[in-house]
């Protein structure tokens, strides 16, 4: 069985891939929450705190409200 590695013991790539991962789920979830502040509720396909909470979960609920929890503006 392995065990999981130290940040000391990762090599350089593998440390600059958990920090550009990293980087990219924060502006995702960044950009989420930051639009469903500024969207008003009736534009929103769904509860604000569920989607709001669903941003937490790493990549997919940020993805996924941007995707599919936005309707479309009309201008």
């Amino acid at each position: 069985m392995s065990r999981n590695k130290s940040w000391n013991e990762l090599s350089v790539v593998s440390r600059w891939r958990v920090a550009i991962l990293g980087i990219t789920q924060l502006a995702l979830q960044f950009v989420a929450l930051r639009d469903l502040v500024k969207r008003p509720a009736a534009e929103v396909r769904g509860a604000k705190g569920a989607w709001a909470a669903a941003s937490f979960i790493n990549f997919l609920g940020p993805i996924a409200y941007l995707a599919f929890g936005r309707t479309r503006r009309v201008k």
